[in-house]
């Protein structure tokens, strides 16, 4: 959802929409259906220049978006406990630039669908980008009826809470398996899923599996949907899915390259990967750039490592399996962005990369950025202008931290996305904004005071002797590991 993602996917097939073309120019930003409302509020935070709104039909996630967005100061981003229908009919809204709906798609009626499709149509400008996310088949199919038993179950259970609900759901579910039921036997791989849902929390395994409304796509029907709004399918949002040789066999990528219809081939696709959850870039008007300016353009983007540079890892699971990464490539890249975010026009001009070459940068980089360790990177002069608003947003979070661990991120500068930190990291990030002596002290203090202590390996550590060595030790590698790396990001 954050503008560099969908810059750099749009740009990796030869798209410059006219929201990215330049980077200083205002934009305006909508989120449909926005939760909690974490993720837009961190774009407002990172594109002062941009003006962003959101909605969510609760009003206690907007009672709590604006109370975030309020204690950072932001007055780009303003929010609404508007239906879908009520949103679309305000006469106070701009047209945009950008809009996301992250999921929403899949969990409401038809009726509400047709709103999104009119508010796209009216809303968003000629050259507009639209981000969607999406339940898919044929990677759903295996797992609906085990939602539609669940359905049946709560519903026979209306007395009890949800979460007591999902788990006799849960319980139920896994009896069948113990038993060897014909339905976990003629799908295998049910049984990982279960396993999996059973680590969520009960609230999103609610909202994903008790939805009353709850549609899967195939993709070339979505894409018809999108066009009754003018909307073209641009690209991809999820960047493996634009390197073939992790995802798919040579007879499979030659089966695609004989289909010349753009949603049939996606959907083929689809077919070639089990999808279960598209995330895809629409477009208002879809024009090409060429390939001279493509080039430019990916050769002048700057790319910063998104965790500390010993925790690169050179395997990856993709849909062909698990894939080694060559080091004789990642690991001279990755020692170069650890030095400081660059762009592959940097990095090719010297060794040790000189002689790797555009493409093989470039693939790799877009592998890295799939598995989560690599992001593309401000320019250095709006991530000056990001840090202010940056830096009060993440003093939110890191004080939020003292008694919740429920938002989990800091927003990035130079990034210009969300950097995954647990509250330990965020408590000891507080703790030397404090200048706080002993993080590990510091954050023990806060935990004991809260009668909570530190789960190892599954095990509760029960006296503060315990706790405090375990701290110590995380502090240790706070310091030493995640310090430079928060520091490279803007974030320290």
């Amino acid at each position: 959802m954050f503008p560099g993602i969908l810059n750099f996917n749009l740009l990796l097939k030869q798209v410059q929409a006219d929201a990215f073309a330049d980077p200083a120019k205002p934009f305006t930003y909508a989120e449909l259906g926005c939760g909690h409302g974490l993720t837009v509020t961190m774009i407002a935070a990172a594109n002062p220049q941009a003006v962003v709104y959101a909605n969510d039909f609760n009003p206690s996630h907007i009672v709590g978006a604006r109370k975030l967005a309020d204690a950072a100061k932001l007055k780009n981003i303003h929010f609404f406990d508007d239906s879908f229908e009520e949103f679309l009919n305000r006469d106070d809204l701009p047209a945009f630039d950008v809009v996301s709906l992250h999921g929403v798609y899949s969990w409401i009626s038809e009726e509400n669908r047709k709103l999104i499709r009119d508010f796209l149509r009216r809303r968003l400008k000629p050259g507009g980008v639209c981000y969607a996310s999406y339940n898919v088949l044929p990677g759903w199919a295996p797992a609906a009826p085990m939602r539609k038993l669940m359905i049946e179950i709560a519903e026979g259970e209306k007395a009890k809470p949800i979460p007591a609900r999902i788990d006799s759901a849960i319980d139920l579910l896994n009896s069948l398996q113990k038993t060897n039921a014909g339905y976990f036997k003629a799908n295998p791989l049910l049984g990982t899923r279960l396993e999996a849902m059973q680590k969520h929390s009960r609230n999103y395994l609610a909202h994903e599996y008790l939805n009353r409304d709850w549609t899967l796509f195939y993709h070339c029907d979505a894409a018809r949907e999108m066009a009754e709004a003018k909307l073209t399918f641009a690209a991809p949002a999820n960047a493996s899915d634009h390197v073939d040789v992790v995802n798919l066999t040579v007879d499979q990528q030659q089966i695609l390259a004989d289909i010349a219809d753009p949603a049939l081939r996606e959907t083929v696709r689809d077919f070639c990967v089990n999808q279960q959850f598209r995330r895809d870039i629409f477009l208002k008007g879809l024009l090409n750039c060429s390939s001279q300016e493509q080039v430019n353009a990916l050769l002048n983007q700057r790319f910063a490592l998104t965790l500390p540079r010993a925790g690169l890892s050179l395997k990856g699971n993709f849909p062909v399996g698990e894939v080694n990464l060559q080091p004789t490539v990642y690991e001279p890249l990755a020692d170069a962005l650890a030095e400081r975010p660059q762009s592959i026009r940097e990095m090719i001009s010297k060794e040790p990369l000189a002689g790797t070459g555009y493409q093989k940068i470039l693939q790799a980089l877009t592998i890295m950025i799939s598995m989560g360790q690599v992001s593309p990177a401000l320019a250095d002069k709006q991530a000056r202008e990001a840090k202010p608003s940056c830096d009060r947003l993440n003093a939110v979070l890191l004080e939020r931290a003292r008694t919740s661990a429920d938002m989990p991120y800091l927003i990035s500068p130079v990034t210009g996305s969300g950097v995954s930190a647990d509250r330990f990291s965020q408590l000891m990030l507080l703790a030397v904004r404090e200048n706080k002596p002993d993080l590990a002290d510091f954050v023990w203090q806060i935990l004991s005071a809260q009668n909570q202590r530190i789960l190892k390996d599954g095990v509760t550590l029960e006296t503060p002797e315990q706790n405090l060595v375990e701290l110590r030790n995380r502090a240790a590698d706070f310091t030493g590991k995640q310090m430079p790396f928060l520091k490279q990001l803007g974030i320290a």
